[in-house]
């Protein structure tokens, strides 16, 4: 394993989010207190309750996990494109770097920076509203996972992407609109019959049920389930990068 690889990758990654502290860390900290103020207090203001756990509280796992999902497909995706688009890219692939040196050094900063932005949030929610982890070993664990296996996502979407158009129609497009279809401010069993199953087709529905499962004990799909759900994403996203290098898929043209 090459060590100096892995760390001058990570380094400029993390370099790279320092330029940019204030969009990186200030935006997702105002959107989530604006959130607050418009679904905790307008919305909350007539859904008291829901599984017996107050509205305010309730979103506060799927408001992380919105922000987890969108900040660590941008930050991979944006990481690795860059190079292509500078043509750097070629450097990469000559030097003595295997797959898997290049996957920790860009995705381990994508997921650490998704991760910290998503601990950020979680201690500005504790200024709104109370909150009381049941499960913390779990929480942090189902946020590793989830931030990890997006970030392979963005890295995918990266390599893809042959112009920044297509670069940001896959969050807009379909990340942001799942991720608010998932049930990040609803329950769905407050859905009728037929929408609930049509719900259970939405991935991110699995990773929001799984991460209020470990904040308040109560889950829409079985924990189990749930996390098996995450780790078959994460592989099959490790599986279609291995294929992209190992075909050189969008990587050397």
């Amino acid at each position: 394993m090459n060590g100096h690889a892995i760390a001058a990758i990570f380094r400029f990654e993390m370099a790279r989010t320092m330029r940019t502290l204030l969009q990186s860390v200030a935006s997702p900290v105002l959107s989530t207190a604006l959130y607050f103020v418009v679904f905790g207090s307008a919305i909350g203001s007539r859904i008291q309750e829901v599984d017996g756990i107050g509205y305010g509280s309730f979103i506060v796992p799927g408001l992380i996990m919105l922000t987890v999902l969108t900040q660590s497909v941008s930050n991979a995706s944006f990481g690795i494109y860059f190079p292509k688009f500078l043509g750097t890219i070629y450097e990469l692939l000559s030097a003595p770097v295997s797959v898997a040196e290049i996957l920790i050094g860009y995705v381990g900063a994508a997921a650490i920076k998704a991760l910290a932005i998503g601990l950020i949030i979680l201690g500005t929610a504790a200024f709104f509203v109370p909150l009381h982890i049941e499960h913390p070993v779990w929480m942090l664990a189902f946020l590793v996972l989830i931030c990890v296996s997006f970030s392979l996502f963005g890295f995918i979407l990266g390599i893809w992407a042959r112009n920044f158009e297509q670069l940001q129609l896959v969050p807009l497009m379909i990340i942001t609109p799942l991720g608010f279809l998932g049930g990040s401010f609803y329950s769905i069993t407050m859905l009728p019959p037929v929408w609930q199953t049509v719900s259970l087709f939405n991935p991110v529905v699995y990773l929001v049920s799984a991460f209020r499962w470990s904040f308040f004990g109560t889950a829409d799909v079985d924990v189990g389930l749930s996390l098996a759900m995450i780790l078959l994403f994460l592989s099959a996203c490790i599986a279609i990068i291995w294929w992209m290098f190992h075909t050189g898929y969008r990587l050397k043209t």
